[in-house]
């Protein structure tokens, strides 16, 4: 068993420096090439008076220098703080001041937004800049630093990574993981993925993402090697499949939607494809059966939190041929992690078939959020166990079956709907491409429903029709009052859409987000 990120590249080298382990554009960089600058950057931290347990920040796409920096923190002892790309440069600020980072390592098309805000800085923190030649850049730190890295002994129960929540609703938390919650799954990625010396990983999803973060250590775990992209551009991405002949994928559903359809205007070679791990977001039936069409290969859906070190349950290759029925359910939690429904108001223990929130038990369960107690205390519940904020049911087989955030819960005239039953049903509309239901303010009944509809191309849909098509298939109150077409649903980063923006239009002049 390995119990470090620093360990991981440590027995890969060991086993043979000169295999490859990132494939990058037109680079090829070996186990060795990483290892040798991992070094720099450990004894460059260590020279600039940088401790175990001090922070250090990386803001910048997809890049091999990333992977340098990962494991080089992780010789050093020092925790790796991943920020979102896409955030405002003031929100990275937050993040920056939140965290207490030393450093922060960020590519040179984030550089400019962020010197100009360094007065923001609460405190003295080095910005080193990749991809430059001049100045304060990471080339030349990285020649001024010494070869040796320094000897620092880690526990598995020290934080190695902080991550923060994509912020859907208010300020993002730092989510504190260890190398024990980081290992526990990816130590057992050979058997779930299949994962071994010979696999070649598609990492499309970006770095700050512990999908994208964790699935390239899952493969590098096991001495495969890693097909980096900068960002995810679908024909790219074929031909990447096709030129490196990767063998495992992990896309959440947009990707995969993309995907299928450039599919269809170009030809690659997918047979070299032997699993598509996806996740992150509501999948429809009609685009899961379009790409396991399109791919020809097994696909496993995997559902989990940044809280929980990523995937705590997983539906199977097996579960897939099973039939449409199996597909809505989001798996069977993986051995180690215990399960449990909960009403969330009394916190009694659910029946199965019972919808209430989804509660977590499992060595994966972070150590707590950075520097917030009252969140730490609020997700953190007596024995072990750690309040998702998700909702859903336990089937009789442990299944388990999504519904929706506990905190998007619409109560109209006291009962209650949860969005995502409502989205089911309108996106197997033929002409629904996507659809975000929300509750809006109503003076007698406290909420109504709203749908938030996306058209498949070129279709004139009609509100009447779909709100028909909802009676037809759900209880009365559950079904949208009315429907708003638009172009597109907001998305952060990882795909997930941002109902607060929907919501605001409606909202904004209430002094609270229900009614």
């Amino acid at each position: 068993m390995i119990w470090s990120i620093a360990e991981l590249i440590q027995r890969q080298v060991s086993r043979g420096s000169k295999r490859p382990m990132l494939f990058y554009g037109e680079q090829t960089l070996s186990y060795g090439d990483i290892d040798a600058q991992a070094d720099r950057v450990a004894a460059g931290l260590h020279a600039a008076g940088l401790s175990a347990g001090d922070r250090v920040a990386l803001l910048d796409k997809n890049s091999p220098e990333q992977f340098e920096i990962l494991f080089g923190n992780s010789k050093a002892g020092v925790v790796t703080v991943p920020i979102n790309w896409r955030l405002s440069p003031d929100e990275v600020i937050y993040i920056l001041n939140h965290s207490e980072a030393r450093i922060v390592f960020v590519g040179a098309e984030f550089a400019e937004p962020l010197m100009q805000r360094r007065a923001k800085l609460e405190r003295e923190v080095r910005i080193i800049v990749m991809d430059e030649d001049a100045g304060d850049a990471y080339s030349l730190w990285l020649t001024a630093a010494p070869t040796t890295a320094p000897r620092i002994e880690t526990k598995p129960d020290d934080v190695s990574l902080q991550l923060y929540t994509s912020g859907t609703t208010g300020r993002p938390k730092g989510v504190m993981l260890t190398s024990r919650n980081l290992f526990t799954l990816l130590n057992a990625s050979d058997d779930l993925w299949g994962l071994d010396s010979h696999s070649i990983s598609i990492v499309c999803m970006p770095l700050f993402h512990i999908g994208g973060i964790g699935w390239a250590l899952a493969c590098l775990l096991h001495g495969g090697a890693v097909c980096l992209t900068r960002e995810f551009e679908p024909k790219s991405m074929l031909a990447t499949i096709e030129a490196h002949k990767a063998t495992h994928a992990n896309f959440v559903p947009a990707m995969l939607a993309a995907l299928t359809d450039a599919a269809q205007h170009v030809e690659y070679d997918y047979s070299s494809l032997a699993l598509i791990l996806y996740g992150t977001a509501p999948i429809s039936k009609p685009l899961l059966m379009a790409s396991m069409r399109t791919f020809g290969c097994c696909f496993n859906q995997v559902y989990g939190l940044t809280e929980t070190t990523s995937a705590i349950t997983q539906l199977d290759w097996d579960d897939h041929k099973a039939g449409l029925d199996r597909l809505q359910s989001a798996g069977r939690a993986y051995p180690w992690i215990e399960l449990k429904i909960v009403d969330p108001n009394s916190e009694r223990q659910c029946r199965s078939g019972e919808t209430g929130e989804l509660w977590v038990k499992s060595a994966q369960n972070m150590k707590g959020y950075w520097r917030d107690p009252e969140a730490t205390l609020r997700s953190q519940k007596p024995g072990g166990w750690l309040a998702t904020g998700d909702a859903g049911y336990l089937d009789e087989d442990g299944y388990l079956f999504l519904t929706d955030r506990v905190k998007d819960m619409i109560v109209s005239g006291g009962e209650n709907i949860y969005p995502a039953e409502v989205e089911r049903v309108l996106v197997e509309h033929d002409m629904v491409n996507e659809v975000a239901v929300i509750g809006i303010p109503h003076d007698r009944w406290g909420e109504e429903v709203k749908a938030m509809v996306v058209p498949a191309s070129d279709v004139r849909l009609d509100e009447a029709e779909l709100i028909d098509w909802c009676r037809e298939h759900l209880a009365r109150y559950k079904c949208p009052k009315s429907v708003d077409f638009i172009d597109a649903l907001p998305r952060n980063a990882t795909g997930k859409v941002l109902k607060r923006i929907l919501r605001e239009p409606y909202w904004c002049e209430k002094d609270r987000a229900i009614n």
